[in-house]
């Protein structure tokens, strides 16, 4: 019987702690609809070229936009079908987020993946066949995933645990996590693994309640950060044999940390516009300098600003220049003063 075997570490804590900080500000932040739909396709995109660019898909970014929009571009029509492919994975996993993950979702998810790719008797079938993970720097085999009678067995083994799993036991952000290895590390199809590992990785997080306004992509750090990515796993996968002996404490940091780096992005992102939002539909349209924007985002975030708060909020920078802004904020009706002399503090109004 599957049971993850890992430590819940100071550096996993804290990885959790600033995606839930970063999760409540990004739902809680005012958007106009038209800005949220923007956000959303926009991931889509990262998500599609990312997902895809990692494996080895040669498209640029603005190339895939092109595809995903219908429009043509020189590329190999394999090129153009595994990112119309990826595109179709997200929005199937969204259909099924609401039911239990099974084999029938799996199989369906890499039947998505490599429709066109692979053929029909392997795509969305577990592999026949042994395969072996090779470096493609030195052509040495990096890992020897378990033969293709273990699959099966392997693969229902971990999904009875992962639907059982509460949130209270484990942590919904360490499940995909753990999903991810577990996928990638069985290695149950002849291609696409990848990407079926990602895919149902996110959609853990849709189930569990952490598909935070679908605004991120994990893929776009993953890719950004592929030497590590690839090397995390590979240190992982180079122990004992049997999953549960694995401890999968070093993936979990790593998940957990590009997961909390990429959704502080989408975090300064959202509040940067919330703000100019909020602000133009008060007053239209101010211009604010970088110091400006800062020292409003924190009293948007913290409900004031004290004298000794914006000079470590804005360090290098003399108080005069400091107390100048304030001065042009106040003036444009943002922010009011109250108190004086040293004590004073300042707040939006």
């Amino acid at each position: 019987m599957f049971k993850p075997k890992f430590n819940l570490t100071n550096k996993i804590l804290t990885n959790i702690g600033q995606i839930e900080a970063s999760k409540a500000i990004i739902e809680s932040s005012p958007l106009v609809p038209a800005y949220e739909a923007k956000f959303r396709e926009e991931a889509v995109i990262r998500t599609v070229h990312h997902g895809t660019a990692i494996e080895g898909n040669p498209l640029e970014a603005k190339e895939v936009e092109k595809v995903l929009a219908g429009q043509s571009v020189p590329a190999r029509d394999r090129d153009i079908q595994e990112i119309l492919n990826y595109r179709e994975v997200l929005k199937y996993i969204e259909t099924v987020k609401e039911e239990p993950i099974t084999e029938k979702i799996l199989l369906q998810t890499h039947k998505l993946t490599t429709k066109k790719i692979l053929p029909s008797e392997q795509s969305g079938q577990y592999r026949k066949v042994g395969v072996r993970v090779t470096n493609t720097k030195t052509g040495e085999t990096s890992y020897l995933p378990p033969a293709p009678i273990q699959i099966p067995s392997l693969v229902r083994d971990f999904l009875f645990w992962l639907n059982r799993a509460t949130s209270e036991e484990t942590h919904p952000i360490i499940k995909a996590a753990i999903t991810h290895y577990v996928l990638v590390a069985t290695h149950p199809f002849t291609d696409g693994n990848g990407r079926v590992a990602r895919a149902v990785a996110t959609l853990v997080l849709f189930k569990e309640g952490y598909d935070i306004k679908k605004f991120f992509s994990l893929e776009e750090y993953f890719d950004r950060d592929a030497g590590r990515y690839y090397t995390v796993l590979q240190q992982t996968s180079n122990q004992p044999k049997n999953l549960n002996e694995r401890d999968l404490t070093s993936w979990i940091e790593y998940f957990t940390q590009g997961l909390a780096i990429e959704l502080s992005r989408v975090r300064e992102k959202v509040q940067h516009l919330s703000i100019d939002l909020k602000l133009k539909s008060k007053m239209g349209q101010i211009p604010l300098n970088e110091r400006q924007l800062k020292l409003v985002e924190y009293m948007q975030e913290y409900g004031q600003v004290s004298n000794r708060e914006w000079r470590s909020l804005i360090p290098m920078v003399s108080d005069d220049t400091i107390l100048r802004d304030l001065k042009y904020l106040m003036k444009k009706g943002i922010v009011k003063k109250r108190g004086s002399t040293k004590s004073a503090v300042y707040l939006l109004k």
